[in-house]
């Protein structure tokens, strides 16, 4: 049987190639893929403990059992790609509460789109590019995600959100592609009938955002360009190598 490969973020460049067609025995599961993949690219075994695996959108264990034409994510720590034809056309995929795009975003519309009379509270998280990063100054940076999934990921940090908290609505949106420097990244609203309730689920969503949306960015420097450090994936994903 033959699997699609997507090597995503920092990984696309150890295996020189954003994805590849791999071939495995039947039964194979995704942690003999792992192997037989760190035997080709012996940098990603470093990297093990801290690698997660996706199968068609969805985060795997090592054991899962892959079926032909199965599509297979390996994703480095998030929060720092695919190439951009894994996105939609337009560069725009959006769900209930949440949408990926590369244009500008619009905070004031989104602010206005969410607003209720009944709200006694919306709260903003607005992610800006800054023009530096641990003293050295930056240019710009590059956000990749793997689009389907991390809008899927962002949908159910929505809607956990909105039976955890106290609030009516939500709206998450990230955008990739080039920023510029004062450009938003991120961009997060919630309305509630109270402030606490709004505040507390804004932080709940940007924090998990950091940590399990599979988007990843390059930072560009005057002096080269490096892959942003991201978060640890939360304890119940499991690691290409445990």
């Amino acid at each position: 049987m033959r699997v699609r490969v997507l090597y995503l973020g920092m990984l696309k460049e150890m295996a020189g190639s954003a994805h590849e067609s791999v071939e495995l025995g039947e039964g194979a599961t995704a942690g003999r893929l792992w192997e037989q993949l760190t035997e080709r690219f012996p940098k990603m075994k470093g990297y093990e403990r801290s690698i997660a695996i996706a199968v068609n959108e969805e985060f795997a264990r090592r054991d899962t059992v892959l079926k032909d034409g199965d599509e297979v994510g390996l994703l480095p720590p998030v929060s720092g790609g695919v190439e951009a034809s894994a996105a939609e056309p337009s560069g725009v995929l959006e769900s209930e509460h949440c949408r990926i795009q590369r244009e500008v975003i619009d905070a004031d519309a989104t602010l206005r789109s969410i607003k209720r009379p009944e709200d006694g509270a919306v709260t903003l998280f607005d992610g800006i590019v800054r023009n530096n990063t641990r003293g050295r100054r930056t240019l710009y940076l590059d956000y990749e995600g793997y689009d389907r999934m991390a809008l899927k990921q962002m949908e159910a940090l929505a809607k956990k959100a909105l039976t955890d908290y106290k609030i009516r609505d939500v709206r998450l949106v990230h955008r990739l592609g080039r920023l510029e420097i004062g450009d938003t990244s991120v961009l997060i609203v919630v309305a509630s009938g109270h402030r606490v309730a709004a505040f507390e689920a804004c932080r709940f969503l940007i924090d998990a955002l950091k940590k399990q949306v599979p988007i990843w960015k390059k930072e560009y420097f005057e002096d080269g360009a490096v892959w942003a450090d991201g978060e640890p994936f939360p304890d119940e994903v499991q690691r290409a190598g445990q």
